[in-house]
């Protein structure tokens, strides 16, 4: 499975940004899907999570009721609608593929195939 991100870019704090991750290779329906950030200097992070249905979702606490996951398995897409951004979301985003039995996966070790990443800066 090969993951694409696009939609990234600079906004100003209090803007939005809508992430997108395309799929090629394989069909994503039997796959959970997550998203993971990485600021400069830290590790990467957890930041959603959406089952394979798109009936489930988990969010870090960080990001709860300011960015929503979805996905259209007809499309083979995922999506990442981020709003309300700050500073400190600041990052590069990486959208994740697993093929485990969680339904929203939230560890790294999770997740079997991986994006290149798109970079989000937020400015203030």
């Amino acid at each position: 499975v090969e993951l694409v991100e696009s939609g990234g870019g600079l906004v100003q704090a209090g803007g939005s940004l809508r992430l997108s991750c395309a799929a090629s290779g394989r069909t994503l329906s039997s796959y959970a899907m997550g998203w993971f950030r990485q600021a400069p200097r830290k590790e990467r992070e957890f930041v959603a999570a959406i089952s394979w249905s798109g009936n489930h979702t988990y969010y870090a606490d960080s990001v709860r009721r300011r960015f929503t996951i979805s996905r259209d398995n007809d499309k083979n897409t995922m999506y990442l609608q981020m709003n309300s951004l700050n500073p400190e979301d600041t990052a590069i985003y990486y959208c994740a593929a697993s093929h485990g039995n969680n339904w929203y996966p939230l560890l790294l070790s999770e997740y079997d195939y991986w994006g290149q990443g798109t970079q989000v800066t937020v400015s203030s």
